[in-house]
């Protein structure tokens, strides 16, 4: 791959193209734990801005110094604004659309379902079908209801089963429109963010919480799994799985390569081992490559980053399919992407992304469709609204949607099912 040439990549037929979105990040006005936790924490977070950010950041995005940056609010309007933006995806060329139900809506209660809120979901998933777009439906994209979140959340040993609950009461109301679910979104995620470090609700560093939480998180899919295939038998079940990209800092320590397989086993493998038997196919999440050295820092060379400073190499994601061609099993890449405001990276992160995706089908892996994060800007957790993913501008204001070039972009790729390629 030395000589540049331009190639055409074509992608193989019925290959899926879309964009991705959660619950809680668009749609707006949700009550759960999350809301709960943005309000008392928002001035904290605001204050800290100063000391968590690189200067340039700050300069950036002074919006990180305010404490409404923090409160989800009305986020994106999506609950009431999805078929404007379905509208814009299906102009974009997308042929599919992951998306999350949130919890807290279908069971504000314990044991209640509202038959209104999952009539909500309902005509969400007939405009998809309308606009000729497959639905990927996610079940859990980290927000609880209130009433389980008293309960302890994932640290429950019950967890597993409000969750395989809820899981059957949206698949039967659903599966004829759904043939694709996603039970969890980066179990591994809340695992290292809220049980390891800290840093997200319920900001419990513990490792024996860390331990249960991962036990919990993974009986749950498996019993949602089983619950799902009950209902609808030809339903297609796996869970998002969060992957980065692990390489020893120096390849020729042992002790480097030691922290590599370390990280591995509990970032990447450990949570498919326990749900072991249960997937119809995989997914990827690339956002990160780390260079570890033993008992140190992570010492990247960044030498390109996105607007939150995280590295930027395509490579990585070529590698780590390659890594689950082992399982046999098809593979969905079911977010990647960047926060990138000024719109300057996003169109050749996708390509160079893409280009080792192709790479990879052509030495033999299944992967059968791309989504990119996400569809709009959106509320990013605990970073707030300032970070810009969207291949849709939203000014947060007005509610205005505006296209971005990136985004029409990718709709060329979508349209032609493959890429003009430079190598």
């Amino acid at each position: 791959m030395d000589k540049k040439t331009k190639k055409e990549l074509k992608f193989p037929e019925g290959f899926l193209w879309g964009a991705a979105t959660s619950a809680h990040q668009v749609e707006g006005n949700n009550h759960n734990d999350w809301s709960e936790w943005e309000r008392v924490n928002a001035e904290r977070l605001a204050k800290e801005a100063g000391s968590k950010w690189e200067k340039w950041q700050q300069d950036k995005f002074s919006e990180m110094f305010n404490s409404e940056n923090y409160i989800s609010g009305r986020a994106c309007d999506h609950y009431n604004r999805y078929e404007e933006d379905f509208d814009i995806a299906k102009e974009l060329g997308h042929n599919a659309h992951r998306f999350s139900i949130e919890w807290s809506r279908i069971e504000p209660e314990e044991g209640k379902f509202d038959e209104k809120k999952i009539e909500h979901y309902r005509k969400i998933l007939q405009a998809l079908r309308e606009r000729g777009m497959e639905p990927f439906v996610t079940l859990w994209h980290w927000t609880n209801p209130i009433w389980l979140s008293k309960m302890g959340g994932p640290e429950n040993k019950k967890f597993a089963f409000y969750f395989s609950r809820y899981a059957r009461f949206v698949v039967e109301q659903l599966s004829g429109l759904v043939d694709f679910w996603i039970t969890l979104n980066e179990p591994t995620s809340v695992i290292a963010n809220s049980y390891m470090s800290g840093v997200w609700l319920p900001q419990k560093k513990n490792l024996l919480s860390m331990l249960r939480v991962y036990k919990n998180l993974a009986r749950a899919h498996n019993y949602a799994y089983g619950e799902i295939h009950k209902i609808s038998p030809k339903a297609k079940v796996g869970f998002a799985n969060i992957l980065a990209f692990y390489e020893p800092y120096n390849k020729n320590s042992a002790l480097d390569k030691i922290a590599v397989k370390i990280a591995k086993y509990f970032g990447n493998e450990k949570f498919l081992n326990l749900t072991k038997g249960k997937h119809d196919f995989l997914t990827v999440q690339y956002y990160f490559h780390n260079k570890l050295k033993f008992l140190g820092r992570i010492k990247n060379e960044n030498k390109t980053v996105s607007d939150l400073g995280w590295e930027i190499y395509p490579e990585g994601i070529y590698h780590i399919i390659k890594g689950l061609r082992k399982y046999n099993l098809p593979i969905y890449i079911t977010e990647n992407g960047l926060a990138d405001a000024d719109d300057s990276r996003r169109a050749k992160f996708i390509k160079d992304h893409l280009g080792w995706i192709y790479r990879a089908i052509q030495e033999g892996a299944d992967v059968r469709g791309y989504f990119y994060w996400s569809l709009l800007d959106n509320f990013e957790w605990d970073k707030g609204f300032w970070p810009r993913f969207g291949l849709v501008e939203i000014d947060y204001e007005t509610m205005e949607r505006k296209i971005r070039k990136s985004a029409w972009e990718y709709a060329k790729i979508c349209r032609r099912n493959e890429i003009n390629f430079i190598n």
